[in-house]
């Protein structure tokens, strides 16, 4: 039996270890008529039975990322991080110009979800947003330390590790596992901690 994990766009051939992967002979295919520079029935056929070959001869180890894309949670998440850039960038403006100098912090934020995938995505994610930058990822603890602005409020600080564990669980709903999901659905950390 093979230790190679079956997964959709996959296609075994005979009952060895050779598997075709769809996505990846589409994109060999797309770059070989790129190189051509012609789009005809030649160099599209030619484009398969190449990426074919090259599948075939230099097969590559199966690499499950975790990443499921689902539409509702990625309109979802797109929606939510227009409306904090938006919001973020009007209060941003606001704190510049009606007040003295600001006193920043760098405050740490502990993840629920591990994975790469999902502490890379949701970094981005909160990175994205004027008024705070993700400045580490502490990845053996799961950890965003992250810039704020206003750090005179500690309202603002706990509102900034809300917005975070906000896109943390937007984000796994968008792209992650059931488990990241699962992971991101329980209590922030801080608030298991609390009586």
């Amino acid at each position: 039996m093979s230790d190679r994990p079956s997964y959709r766009g996959t296609l075994r051939i005979g009952s060895g270890r050779r598997v075709l992967d769809l996505p990846l002979i589409a994109w060999l295919t797309v770059i070989w008529v790129l190189l051509w520079g012609t789009l005809s029935w030649a160099n599209l056929v030619n484009g398969v039975l190449v990426a074919v070959v090259v599948c075939l001869a230099f097969p590559l180890p199966a690499v499950d990322l975790g990443l499921r894309l689902r539409p509702l949670g990625i309109l979802r998440l797109v929606a939510c991080l227009l409306y904090d850039m938006y919001s973020s960038s009007l209060s941003v403006t606001r704190q510049i110009f009606t007040r003295g100098p600001l006193r920043a912090a760098v405050v740490a934020v502990p993840l629920r979800c591990r994975s790469d995938l999902m502490l890379t995505s949701t970094a981005v994610a909160v990175s994205n947003v004027p008024g705070g930058s993700v400045i580490e990822v502490r990845r053996a603890t799961a950890t965003l330390f992250l810039h704020v602005l206003d750090a005179d409020d500690p309202g603002a600080i706990a509102a900034a590790r809300r917005s975070v564990w906000r896109t943390e669980e937007l984000v796994a709903r968008a792209f992650g596992t059931a488990e990241d999901i699962a992971l991101a659905a329980r209590p922030a950390p801080e608030e298991e901690q609390s009586p």
